[in-house]
């Protein structure tokens, strides 16, 4: 018992730092986000840190899966509770689109850490080859395919469909989100384009 609670309290313990982490990578940047910082906003020591992690670089790698398996989650979650390809398509967009709107503190972390954080090898992260499957790509490039064998998708590539609603689904973390365009309308437009170009007739709720 006593072995179970120390380590649900150090996971929690984790989590916190973890969250503490993405806040200041939020709120300074990747390259002032130092220990020092984030032990600030976790209202710990930086020894603390230190206990849990191996160094900056193995919290940093933590933080980056954390938000990798907080977006998959939400997404894949809302996007299969439908059965059929179309409908799990338009939840798919939407749901991309919705977390990004609802989450922006996560979004300016992981943007932080993909554009400014380096391997120990000194590699930028979006220069590194993919290693691993995306769950989210593949998840996409799995429901162009039924779609197609069904015969209700009009796709030459299902990779580079794939490719161009991923695209356009990141984009809308550029432009300002919703601030600048409501999520609710731009997930309505991609998908319309999407419709358009694989000449699919919407799902019937939609």
């Amino acid at each position: 018992m006593d072995n179970n609670k120390n380590t649900f309290i150090q996971e929690a313990r984790k989590q916190q730092i973890i969250e503490a982490t993405i806040a200041t990578l939020d709120d300074i940047g990747y390259v002032k986000a130092s220990l020092a910082q984030i032990a600030k906003r976790a209202s710990i020591s930086t020894a603390l840190i230190s206990y849990h992690f191996v160094d900056r670089q193995d919290l940093i790698n933590q933080s980056l899966q954390a938000l990798i398996e907080q977006s998959t989650t939400f997404i894949l979650t809302k996007t299969y509770t439908a059965s059929d390809p179309v409908t799990q398509l338009a939840n798919f967009i939407e749901a991309s689109i919705a977390y990004q709107a609802t989450h922006p503190k996560e979004n300016a972390a992981l943007l932080e850490i993909v554009f400014n954080a380096r391997t120990a090898h000194d590699i930028p992260y979006y220069k590194l080859p993919d290693e691993e499957e995306d769950p989210l790509l593949t998840a996409l490039c799995n429901i162009l395919e039924d779609g197609k064998k069904q015969g209700t998708f009009s796709v030459r590539s299902v990779n580079v469909m794939a490719k161009v609603i991923q695209g356009a689904i990141g984009e809308y973390m550029l432009i300002g989100g919703p601030l600048a365009i409501a999520a609710e309308d731009y997930s309505l437009e991609v998908t319309n384009i999407i419709w358009t170009a694989m000449k699919v007739e919407g799902p019937k709720n939609a």
